[in-house]
Protein backbone atom coordinates (compact mmCIF):
# COMPACT_ATOMS: atom_id res chain seq x y z
CA UNK A 1 0.00 0.00 0.00
CA UNK A 2 1.02 3.78 -1.09
CA UNK A 3 1.52 5.95 1.99
CA UNK A 4 -1.31 7.89 3.38
CA UNK A 5 0.17 11.09 1.59
CA UNK A 6 0.45 9.18 -2.12
CA UNK A 7 -2.80 7.64 -0.96
CA UNK A 8 -4.57 11.49 -0.99
CA UNK A 9 -2.58 12.35 -4.04
CA UNK A 10 -3.81 9.37 -6.09
CA UNK A 11 -7.66 10.02 -5.36
CA UNK A 12 -6.74 13.71 -5.92
CA UNK A 13 -7.68 13.09 -9.74
CA UNK A 14 -11.75 12.00 -10.53
CA UNK A 15 -10.74 10.07 -13.25
CA UNK A 16 -8.48 7.95 -11.33
CA UNK A 17 -10.85 7.81 -8.43
CA UNK A 18 -13.68 6.57 -11.32
CA UNK A 19 -11.35 3.92 -12.44
CA UNK A 20 -10.80 2.83 -8.75
CA UNK A 21 -14.58 2.46 -7.94
CA UNK A 22 -14.91 0.53 -11.38
CA UNK A 23 -11.79 -1.67 -10.82
CA UNK A 24 -13.28 -2.38 -7.11
CA UNK A 25 -16.39 -4.05 -8.45
CA UNK A 26 -15.12 -5.55 -11.62
CA UNK A 27 -12.25 -6.70 -13.49
CA UNK A 28 -11.58 -4.71 -16.65
CA UNK A 29 -9.96 -4.16 -20.42
CA UNK A 30 -9.28 -0.84 -21.62
CA UNK A 31 -11.28 -0.90 -24.07
CA UNK A 32 -14.28 -1.48 -21.61
CA UNK A 33 -12.90 1.40 -19.13
CA UNK A 34 -12.58 3.65 -22.21
CA UNK A 35 -16.46 2.62 -22.87
CA UNK A 36 -17.89 3.07 -19.68
CA UNK A 37 -15.81 6.24 -18.78
CA UNK A 38 -16.21 8.12 -22.24
CA UNK A 39 -12.52 9.18 -22.45
CA UNK A 40 -9.52 8.62 -24.55
CA UNK A 41 -7.61 5.42 -24.50
CA UNK A 42 -4.43 7.79 -23.63
CA UNK A 43 -5.98 9.07 -20.69
CA UNK A 44 -7.09 5.86 -19.16
CA UNK A 45 -3.51 3.79 -19.80
CA UNK A 46 -1.65 6.90 -18.52
CA UNK A 47 -3.60 6.83 -15.23
CA UNK A 48 -4.10 2.94 -15.17
CA UNK A 49 0.07 3.34 -15.35
CA UNK A 50 0.15 5.41 -12.24
CA UNK A 51 -2.25 3.13 -10.22
CA UNK A 52 -0.03 0.54 -10.91
CA UNK A 53 2.97 1.57 -10.35
CA UNK A 54 1.64 2.87 -6.68
CA UNK A 55 0.71 -0.54 -6.23
CA UNK A 56 -2.86 -0.05 -5.90
CA UNK A 57 -4.04 -1.91 -9.21
CA UNK A 58 -2.58 -5.29 -11.15
CA UNK A 59 -3.14 -6.64 -14.37
CA UNK A 60 -2.97 -10.05 -16.24
CA UNK A 61 -3.10 -11.23 -19.74
CA UNK A 62 -6.50 -12.99 -21.10
CA UNK A 63 -6.47 -13.21 -24.72
CA UNK A 64 -5.59 -10.18 -26.29
CA UNK A 65 -6.65 -7.91 -23.85
CA UNK A 66 -4.80 -6.81 -21.02
CA UNK A 67 -7.32 -6.97 -17.64
CA UNK A 68 -7.15 -4.70 -14.82
CA UNK A 69 -7.78 -5.22 -11.01
CA UNK A 70 -7.58 -4.16 -7.32
CA UNK A 71 -4.71 -5.09 -6.00
CA UNK A 72 -5.19 -7.59 -2.94
CA UNK A 73 -3.86 -6.28 -0.10
CA UNK A 74 -1.45 -8.60 2.20
CA UNK A 75 -2.73 -9.63 5.52
CA UNK A 76 -0.81 -7.06 7.26
CA UNK A 77 -1.84 -4.10 4.98
CA UNK A 78 -5.32 -4.78 4.94
CA UNK A 79 -6.64 -2.72 8.02
CA UNK A 80 -4.74 0.51 5.50
CA UNK A 81 -6.07 -1.02 2.35
CA UNK A 82 -9.95 -0.92 4.31
CA UNK A 83 -9.03 2.85 4.91
CA UNK A 84 -7.82 3.71 1.54
CA UNK A 85 -11.32 2.00 0.02
CA UNK A 86 -12.84 4.30 2.27
CA UNK A 87 -11.37 7.10 1.73
CA UNK A 88 -11.67 6.61 -2.04
CA UNK A 89 -15.51 6.07 -1.48
CA UNK A 90 -15.52 9.10 0.29
CA UNK A 91 -14.54 10.86 -2.94
CA UNK A 92 -16.56 9.17 -5.47
CA UNK A 93 -19.33 10.33 -3.35
CA UNK A 94 -18.78 13.59 -4.36
CA UNK A 95 -18.63 12.91 -8.33
CA UNK A 96 -21.71 13.07 -10.37
CA UNK A 97 -20.09 11.31 -12.72
CA UNK A 98 -19.41 7.70 -10.32
CA UNK A 99 -23.64 6.67 -10.97
CA UNK A 100 -23.22 7.11 -14.74
CA UNK A 101 -20.48 4.99 -14.73
CA UNK A 102 -22.14 2.11 -12.35
CA UNK A 103 -25.06 2.51 -14.95
CA UNK A 104 -22.35 2.08 -18.04
CA UNK A 105 -20.78 -0.53 -16.00
CA UNK A 106 -23.71 -2.67 -15.92
CA UNK A 107 -24.41 -2.51 -19.99
CA UNK A 108 -20.54 -3.55 -20.58
CA UNK A 109 -20.99 -6.70 -18.06
CA UNK A 110 -24.23 -7.44 -19.73
CA UNK A 111 -22.03 -7.10 -23.07
CA UNK A 112 -20.22 -9.94 -21.83
CA UNK A 113 -22.53 -12.27 -21.28
CA UNK A 114 -23.88 -12.37 -24.70
CA UNK A 115 -21.59 -15.37 -25.57
CA UNK A 116 -24.44 -16.84 -27.80
CA UNK A 117 -24.84 -13.57 -29.61
CA UNK A 118 -22.23 -14.60 -31.84
CA UNK A 119 -23.78 -17.42 -32.71
CA UNK A 120 -26.70 -15.73 -33.88
CA UNK A 121 -24.04 -12.91 -35.95
CA UNK A 122 -22.87 -15.66 -37.00
CA UNK A 123 -25.93 -17.28 -38.86
CA UNK A 124 -27.62 -14.02 -39.36
CA UNK A 125 -24.21 -13.46 -41.98
CA UNK A 126 -25.13 -16.85 -43.77
CA UNK A 127 -29.39 -16.79 -43.21
CA UNK A 128 -30.24 -16.38 -47.33
CA UNK A 129 -26.00 -16.70 -48.63
CA UNK A 130 -27.28 -20.63 -49.82
CA UNK A 131 -30.89 -20.89 -51.19
CA UNK A 132 -32.93 -22.80 -49.70
CA UNK A 133 -36.49 -23.22 -50.99
CA UNK A 134 -39.19 -21.04 -48.94
CA UNK A 135 -36.92 -19.14 -46.60
CA UNK A 136 -36.59 -15.36 -46.69
CA UNK A 137 -36.34 -12.75 -44.28
CA UNK A 138 -39.80 -11.46 -45.34
CA UNK A 139 -41.35 -14.48 -44.09
CA UNK A 140 -39.74 -14.59 -41.17
CA UNK A 141 -40.89 -10.84 -40.36
CA UNK A 142 -44.11 -11.60 -41.66
CA UNK A 143 -44.44 -14.94 -39.19
CA UNK A 144 -43.03 -12.55 -35.79
CA UNK A 145 -45.45 -10.06 -37.00
CA UNK A 146 -48.10 -12.36 -36.78
CA UNK A 147 -47.21 -13.45 -32.76
CA UNK A 148 -48.13 -9.78 -31.82
CA UNK A 149 -51.29 -8.88 -29.97
CA UNK A 150 -53.74 -6.49 -31.22
CA UNK A 151 -51.92 -3.49 -29.53
CA UNK A 152 -52.62 0.34 -30.13
CA UNK A 153 -48.90 1.37 -31.47
CA UNK A 154 -47.68 4.53 -31.70
CA UNK A 155 -44.81 5.10 -34.62
CA UNK A 156 -43.19 8.08 -33.90
CA UNK A 157 -40.70 9.98 -36.44
CA UNK A 158 -42.65 7.39 -39.59
CA UNK A 159 -41.35 8.69 -42.41
CA UNK A 160 -43.08 7.22 -45.26
CA UNK A 161 -44.73 4.74 -42.54
CA UNK A 162 -43.32 1.21 -43.78
CA UNK A 163 -43.08 0.13 -40.49
CA UNK A 164 -46.41 1.69 -39.74
CA UNK A 165 -48.05 -0.06 -42.33
CA UNK A 166 -46.32 -3.45 -41.54
CA UNK A 167 -47.45 -3.09 -37.71
CA UNK A 168 -50.74 -2.63 -38.96
CA UNK A 169 -51.30 -5.84 -40.19
CA UNK A 170 -51.82 -6.81 -36.66
CA UNK A 171 -52.42 -3.88 -34.48
CA UNK A 172 -55.78 -2.38 -33.39
CA UNK A 173 -54.54 1.01 -34.50
CA UNK A 174 -51.35 2.43 -35.33
CA UNK A 175 -50.53 6.14 -34.98
CA UNK A 176 -47.87 7.23 -37.39
CA UNK A 177 -46.43 10.20 -36.27
CA UNK A 178 -44.09 12.66 -38.20
CA UNK A 179 -43.00 16.53 -38.69
CA UNK A 180 -43.20 16.53 -42.58
CA UNK A 181 -46.31 17.71 -44.31
CA UNK A 182 -45.30 15.58 -47.68
CA UNK A 183 -44.56 12.72 -45.41
CA UNK A 184 -48.00 12.34 -43.88
CA UNK A 185 -49.89 12.68 -46.69
CA UNK A 186 -47.64 10.13 -48.87
CA UNK A 187 -48.00 7.56 -45.98
CA UNK A 188 -51.91 8.41 -45.51
CA UNK A 189 -52.30 7.69 -49.44
CA UNK A 190 -50.79 4.64 -49.27
CA UNK A 191 -52.75 3.30 -45.73
CA UNK A 192 -56.11 4.66 -48.29
CA UNK A 193 -54.47 2.39 -51.12
CA UNK A 194 -53.86 -0.74 -49.58
CA UNK A 195 -57.37 -0.69 -47.30
CA UNK A 196 -55.62 0.06 -43.69
CA UNK A 197 -58.47 1.52 -41.86
CA UNK A 198 -56.46 0.98 -38.32
CA UNK A 199 -53.84 3.20 -39.81
CA UNK A 200 -53.69 7.15 -38.78
CA UNK A 201 -51.46 9.44 -39.76
CA UNK A 202 -50.97 12.73 -37.88
CA UNK A 203 -48.45 15.70 -38.38
CA UNK A 204 -46.39 16.19 -35.56
CA UNK A 205 -42.73 16.09 -33.74
CA UNK A 206 -41.52 13.24 -32.08
CA UNK A 207 -40.86 15.91 -29.08
CA UNK A 208 -44.61 16.62 -28.48
CA UNK A 209 -46.67 13.60 -30.40
CA UNK A 210 -50.38 14.51 -30.98
CA UNK A 211 -51.16 12.05 -29.39
CA UNK A 212 -53.45 11.55 -25.94
CA UNK A 213 -51.31 10.71 -22.67
CA UNK A 214 -51.54 7.33 -21.50
CA UNK A 215 -53.59 5.97 -24.68
CA UNK A 216 -50.56 3.43 -26.19
CA UNK A 217 -49.42 0.04 -25.66
CA UNK A 218 -46.32 0.63 -27.62
CA UNK A 219 -44.19 2.91 -29.46
CA UNK A 220 -42.24 2.86 -32.05
CA UNK A 221 -38.76 5.17 -32.29
CA UNK A 222 -37.50 3.51 -35.80
CA UNK A 223 -34.14 5.48 -36.72
CA UNK A 224 -35.86 8.60 -35.41
CA UNK A 225 -34.22 9.72 -32.56
CA UNK A 226 -31.20 10.88 -33.88
CA UNK A 227 -33.29 13.21 -35.67
CA UNK A 228 -34.28 14.93 -32.42
CA UNK A 229 -33.04 18.23 -30.89
CA UNK A 230 -33.69 17.24 -27.55
CA UNK A 231 -33.84 12.92 -27.53
CA UNK A 232 -34.31 12.79 -23.82
CA UNK A 233 -37.23 14.75 -24.31
CA UNK A 234 -38.63 12.56 -27.30
CA UNK A 235 -38.49 9.95 -24.56
CA UNK A 236 -40.05 11.31 -21.90
CA UNK A 237 -43.18 12.24 -24.51
CA UNK A 238 -43.10 8.30 -25.29
CA UNK A 239 -43.24 7.47 -21.23
CA UNK A 240 -45.94 9.87 -21.24
CA UNK A 241 -48.75 8.83 -24.30
CA UNK A 242 -47.73 4.86 -23.02
CA UNK A 243 -50.25 3.29 -20.44
CA UNK A 244 -49.03 1.96 -17.64
CA UNK A 245 -47.00 -1.35 -18.35
CA UNK A 246 -46.12 -0.43 -21.85
CA UNK A 247 -43.28 -0.65 -23.82
CA UNK A 248 -40.88 1.47 -25.88
CA UNK A 249 -38.80 -0.01 -28.74
CA UNK A 250 -35.95 1.90 -29.49
CA UNK A 251 -33.99 1.06 -33.14
CA UNK A 252 -31.26 3.76 -33.98
CA UNK A 253 -27.37 4.25 -34.59
CA UNK A 254 -25.17 3.25 -32.29
CA UNK A 255 -22.41 5.73 -31.45
CA UNK A 256 -20.34 6.62 -34.44
CA UNK A 257 -17.85 9.41 -35.80
CA UNK A 258 -18.90 10.01 -38.95
CA UNK A 259 -19.28 13.67 -39.02
CA UNK A 260 -20.82 13.78 -42.94
CA UNK A 261 -23.67 12.08 -41.57
CA UNK A 262 -24.56 15.32 -40.03
CA UNK A 263 -24.83 16.51 -43.97
CA UNK A 264 -25.71 13.65 -46.18
CA UNK A 265 -28.36 12.43 -43.38
CA UNK A 266 -29.91 15.76 -41.60
CA UNK A 267 -28.27 13.88 -38.52
CA UNK A 268 -28.72 15.67 -35.67
CA UNK A 269 -26.68 13.49 -33.26
CA UNK A 270 -24.24 10.79 -34.26
CA UNK A 271 -25.91 7.79 -32.61
CA UNK A 272 -25.91 6.50 -28.96
CA UNK A 273 -24.02 4.40 -26.88
CA UNK A 274 -25.61 2.05 -25.28
CA UNK A 275 -25.16 3.49 -21.80
CA UNK A 276 -26.55 6.53 -22.80
CA UNK A 277 -30.25 4.99 -24.23
CA UNK A 278 -30.07 3.47 -20.77
CA UNK A 279 -29.72 6.71 -18.71
CA UNK A 280 -32.30 8.63 -20.76
CA UNK A 281 -34.89 6.05 -20.28
CA UNK A 282 -34.04 5.51 -16.48
CA UNK A 283 -34.31 9.64 -16.55
CA UNK A 284 -37.64 9.25 -18.38
CA UNK A 285 -39.39 6.82 -15.65
CA UNK A 286 -38.85 3.49 -17.63
CA UNK A 287 -37.59 0.27 -16.10
CA UNK A 288 -35.88 -3.04 -17.13
CA UNK A 289 -34.26 -1.50 -20.03
CA UNK A 290 -32.57 -4.11 -21.92
CA UNK A 291 -29.93 -3.27 -25.31
CA UNK A 292 -27.90 -5.14 -27.67
CA UNK A 293 -26.41 -4.14 -31.15
CA UNK A 294 -28.32 -6.17 -33.58
CA UNK A 295 -26.42 -5.22 -36.78
CA UNK A 296 -23.11 -3.82 -38.21
CA UNK A 297 -22.82 -3.01 -42.22
CA UNK A 298 -20.44 -4.12 -44.19
CA UNK A 299 -19.23 -1.22 -45.94
CA UNK A 300 -17.77 1.68 -44.39
CA UNK A 301 -18.57 3.61 -42.08
CA UNK A 302 -19.96 0.24 -40.58
CA UNK A 303 -22.92 1.80 -38.94
CA UNK A 304 -24.33 0.00 -36.76
CA UNK A 305 -28.11 -0.85 -35.16
CA UNK A 306 -28.56 -0.87 -31.48
CA UNK A 307 -32.02 -1.83 -30.28
CA UNK A 308 -33.69 -0.70 -26.92
CA UNK A 309 -36.58 -1.43 -25.11
CA UNK A 310 -38.09 -0.40 -21.60
CA UNK A 311 -41.32 -0.88 -19.82
CA UNK A 312 -43.07 1.94 -18.16
CA UNK A 313 -44.07 1.30 -14.74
Amino acid sequence: MPSILKSLSLIADPTRVRILLLLKQEELSVAELQEVLALPQSNISAQLAKLKSAGLVTDRRSGKNRLYQLDEPSSKDKAAHEHFIALMEAAGAELKEAKKDDAALKVVLRKRMRSAQAYFDTLAGKFGRHYIPGRSWKGLGETLLKLLPPLVIADLGAGEGTLSQLLAQRAQKVIAVDNSEKMVAYGADLASKHGFANLEYRLGDIEEPPIEPGSVDLVFLSQALHHALNPERAIRAAYAILKPGGRIVILDLLKHQFEKARELYADVWLGFSEAELHEMLAKAGFREAETSVVHRESQSPHFQTVLAMANKG
